[in-house]
């Protein structure tokens, strides 16, 4: 009877417990999504590089090799010769590996160097390859590959010519005119650094750097401008005016279809060789038939005599990286927290404000019987319905939020959002809500069960 009681008052006071209600429920639903991304996040950050085993660099600190090869931040300060690449990939358990090389970027983005087996083998999140979103991979090293957000930001479509840039920094002073590149493809985005990066083959990367390139381009075009400018300036005195405008028609015609043609067959380039003569890589990534041997190469990629190298498994590097940001979680966590702690303050002033209005009604339910304890369990039993139901709302509008920001929050962001049932922490901080909320309704039981009949029915004006 008192639960009844307690609901039909509850739903007599329509607008402030709505008002509650709906604090609660944003609270709760915060609550929730602050702490299911920052789980996420922290095992998406876990997976920016996933199925690989060791990543091989020179010897550096374990951070700074991981910063440098897989976020694209920092410069590696030593390279690795492309014979110890050779020797180590052909060692007994070795699975597949791809080499990288870094140093060069286009108007603020990465570029990166490497082979075809970087589409095959690197995979993100939770074991996913990369797709394509157009084009292909690259065949030659006239080609580049795209990350999504590269595309998206420059505007850049298939078949469209860029010019790389020597060094990592926004602004360069030296461009590789003379070696322009070819979109061959853009990838699908991903969420993580692969998004900002230019994929282009090893044999670019030498081309670009070998000496008989050096000349600059600029001189080249002018050189080849004249050239056809003489040529043009020959061909149209050898032709009589009686034929000029049907020479301009086929002309344009004729200059559209090379575009054309040259287009597709950019697009439909043969293979060629996309390691040319590399002497030197950045970083290369391993992967292993068995986990057994991860260890055992990861111990002799250490204590190579070659040249020294250092080892790092990309999974246990990146926890110790989340580590050093584990204040930002905490703080999260806190701001949360508070917002819940408010909502829950918020519906302790509605009940105080609506208690002294309802003195009259506390009297009249004691001189029908009702005992004080009776009145404590009214009213707690209130605050006890309006936090599981705020509660409810909260844990209804998480599961919308998830819905609409899964897709997002991944490409953007590379946080893959997992929509699952409540897990046991989770369950267990809406548990430490409804407890908190039942300890706040108790402050205004109390001082209900604390009125008299004669004060009750005594309202001072």
């Amino acid at each position: 009877m008192l639960i009844k009681l307690a609901w039909k008052s509850t739903l007599n006071r329509k607008a402030s417990v709505a008002l509650t209600l709906v604090t609660i429920a944003i609270s709760v639903m915060l609550l929730l999504s602050v702490e299911r991304v920052r789980q996420d996040a922290k095992s998406s950050f876990a997976n920016t590089i996933s199925g690989t085993d060791l990543i091989v660099g020179a010897r550096t600190g374990d951070i700074q090799l991981l910063l440098s090869s897989v976020f694209r931040i920092g410069h590696a300060n030593n390279a690795v010769q492309w014979q110890s690449y050779e020797y180590i990939k052909a060692q007994r358990g070795v699975a597949w590996s791809i080499p990288i090389s870094l140093g060069d970027s286009h108007k603020g983005f990465a570029v990166l160097g490497t082979d075809t087996s970087y589409f095959s083998h690197y995979q993100y999140a939770k074991k996913q390859h990369l797709t394509f979103a157009a084009g292909r991979p690259f065949h030659n090293s006239q080609e580049v590959v795209l990350g999504a957000m590269v595309a998206k930001k420059l505007g850049y479509q298939l078949g469209q010519k860029i010019v790389i840039s020597h060094g990592m920094g926004n602004t360069s002073f030296h461009h590789h005119d003379d070696n322009p590149l070819v979109i061959s493809g853009i990838l699908a985005a991903t969420g993580t650094p692969v998004d900002k990066t230019l994929h282009v083959p090893l044999s670019a990367i030498e081309s670009m750097h070998s000496s008989g390139h050096s000349k600059p381009s600029r001189m080249v075009a002018r050189k080849q401008d004249a050239t056809h400018h003489e040529h043009e300036h020959e061909h149209e005195h050898e032709h009589e005016h009686e034929h000029e405008h049907e020479h301009e028609h086929e002309h344009e015609h004729e200059h559209d279809s090379k575009n054309n043609s040259a287009l597709l067959h950019n697009l439909d380039s043969k293979p060629g060789d996309l390691i040319g003569s590399t002497k030197q890589i950045t970083a290369f990534l391993l992967g292993f038939e068995s986990p057994l041997y991860t260890l055992q190469v990861r111990r002799n990629i250490n204590q190579y005599k070659g040249e020294p190298l250092l080892a790092i498994m990309p999974g246990v590097t990146l926890r110790e990286l989340w580590e050093m940001l584990d204040i930002v979680e905490k703080i999260l966590l806190l701001i949360t927290l508070a917002v819940v702690l408010i909502s829950l303050l918020g519906m302790l002033t509605s009940l105080l404000a609506t208690l002294n209005q309802r003195r009259r009604e506390l009297a009249i339910l004691r001189s029908v019987g009702a005992r004080p304890w009776h009145i404590f369990t009214l009213l707690i039993s209130e605050a006890i319905f309006i936090t599981v139901l705020g509660c409810a709302f909260g844990v209804a509008l998480f599961y919308a939020l998830l819905i609409a920001a899964q897709s997002s929050l991944q490409s953007q962001f590379g946080v893959v959002l997992s929509i699952s049932a409540l897990s046991t922490y989770e369950l267990t901080l809406l548990s430490v809500i409804i407890g908190a909320g039942t300890l706040i309704g108790a402050i205004p039981a109390a001082r209900a069960y604390f009125y008299s009949l004669a004060d009750g029915m005594q309202i001072k004006t």
